[in-house]
């Protein structure tokens, strides 16, 4: 789906992230270590690389997976990059738009999002998607950089024991960054959110128990508390007028990531 688009995912969307899962023509690895590997690619006419993932969690089963990249509650415990996330509404039972506001590596300014979600459940596999959109309740704010996702998306496989992992980004950051950002991304990021995952969902369970046990919309959408409006999905055009931020001077030294 395109930036600003706003629709029900059809199953073509959702097989667009298996052939960039599936397929190794024009990836160049940028990462491999153990049974993760973090590759690369050129997206023209993007300065930024769509990045992909790949892991197997040999004891973590799809399921608990699932519930965590979609439990928002729990998220605010495992995601050391939020700030902030707020549900704007569902389309249908497996479509929604939300807010996500998130911490970069000081000098970077923060970064926030207005994505719609797409997911869906087969025999075999999980997915869930997204994509940048607009809403009327959502203008860009002075104190973050709004950034586009032009395709992310997580692809969950079952396994006999355990399950697979692949996930997907191609994000333009907003503002003007220097394009070596990606690869430390890559190189650095990436590896980082695939440990803290792991620890996540392996305390999943535990925590649940004792937070809204019954609550998982994704999978129960009588739960869904709000509908939200495609007529309000509509850009700002005021807020398009501040300029750009410009961190393109930024050199790697600059960067302070965060200790695990």
């Amino acid at each position: 789906m395109e930036v600003g688009e706003v629709r029900i995912a059809e199953d073509t969307d959702f097989a667009l992230l298996k052939v960039l899962l599936t397929r190794n023509e024009g990836w160049t690895v940028e990462y491999n270590s153990g049974s993760t590997t973090v590759s690369s690619r050129a997206m023209d006419p993007s300065t930024f690389r769509m990045i992909r993932m790949k892991t197997t969690f040999k004891d973590i089963d799809a399921d608990t997976l699932y519930d965590v990249l979609h439990d928002p509650e729990y998220r605010k415990v495992w995601d050391k990059h939020m700030l902030e996330s707020r549900d704007l509404g569902c389309l249908n039972p497996n479509n929604d738009v939300s807010y996500y506001a998130m911490k970069c590596p000081p000098p970077i300014r923060n970064r926030d999002f207005v994505i719609q979600r797409s997911w869906i459940q087969t025999p075999k596999e999980y997915y869930i998607l997204n994509h940048s959109v607009f809403h009327k309740s959502c203008p860009r704010r002075k104190d973050f950089v709004r950034g586009l996702s032009h395709l992310t998306g997580f692809l969950i496989t079952p396994l006999e024991k355990g399950c697979e992992l692949g996930y997907v980004a191609h994000s333009d950051p907003g503002g003007k960054l220097p394009v070596w950002i990606t690869n430390k991304l890559s190189t650095v990021l990436a590896p980082k959110i695939i440990k803290r995952l792991y620890k996540a969902t392996g305390n999943y369970n535990n925590w649940k128990q004792f937070n809204r046990p019954g609550w998982k919309p994704w999978l129960y959408p009588e739960q869904m508390e709000k509908r939200i409006s495609i007529e309000d999905c509509v850009r700002d055009e005021g807020s398009d007028a501040s300029t750009p931020e410009d961190e393109s001077q930024l050199e790697e030294d600059d960067l302070q990531f965060q200790a695990e």
